[in-house]
């Protein structure tokens, strides 16, 4: 099957580790066409990869790599965006559950530090310092995202391209080529959220 499918159009692995429901929703209100990846050749059939994720890093991995698609996956020269846990998958490692992940970047996926004095989880919305990139295009500075999350990836210059200061200072968004992970939740950040989406769908 051909590598380059025919039209624009967004895949999201269907992993059972996603909260599909209200990506789906942003997406048809941006009228970005999309379907689900459940197999490897689902993943030729679409310019674009959703990575969703909910929960628990490690059981997530699990789960994803029962369906066989991370080779599959890791090889992908086509856009791809990983979002919360969907986004701690492309590390290289979590504390959550002590899991190896997929290693695409580099990075470690670490735990709150509660003696920061801070609220575990992460929850609600908070201020998101990025960089002049494409997936950030048209988003107004110092823009509010929605964040839910007790695990965070360490901050490196190298793959960040947002962050944001919760106790410490760590990726609200990297980027490792054409691999691209958000920590916040697009599809619950209102406007801004659904601008990140319209700007990935393009890319």
């Amino acid at each position: 099957m051909s590598n380059k499918p025919t039209e624009k159009a967004i895949g999201i692995v269907n992993y059972g580790a996603g909260n599909i429901f209200s990506l789906t929703a942003a997406l048809e209100r941006q009228q970005i066409p999309y379907g689900m990846v459940n197999t490897e050749e689902d993943l030729q059939m679409y310019s674009h990869i959703i990575i969703p994720g909910v929960g628990h890093a490690g059981a997530a991995m699990e789960k994803l790599k029962q369906t066989g698609l991370v080779e599959a996956i890791k090889q992908l020269e086509k856009p791809v965006l990983g979002i919360c846990v969907g986004m701690q998958l492309l590390t290289a490692h979590s504390e959550e559950g002590d899991a190896d992940l997929l290693n695409i970047a580099p990075l470690q996926t670490k735990l709150f530090d509660k003696e920061l004095g801070i609220k575990i989880p992460h929850m609600g919305w908070n201020n998101v310092n990025f960089t002049n990139n494409p997936l950030f295009k048209h988003v107004k500075a110092d823009t509010q995202f929605y964040f839910v999350h007790s695990y965070f990836i360490e901050y490196n210059p190298i793959f960040d391209i947002a962050s944001v200061n919760y106790g410490n200072k760590f990726s609200a968004a990297i980027q490792k080529d054409n691999f691209y992970g958000v920590q916040f939740h697009p599809e619950k950040s209102g406007q801004a959220g659904e601008q990140l989406l319209k700007n990935f769908s393009l890319m």
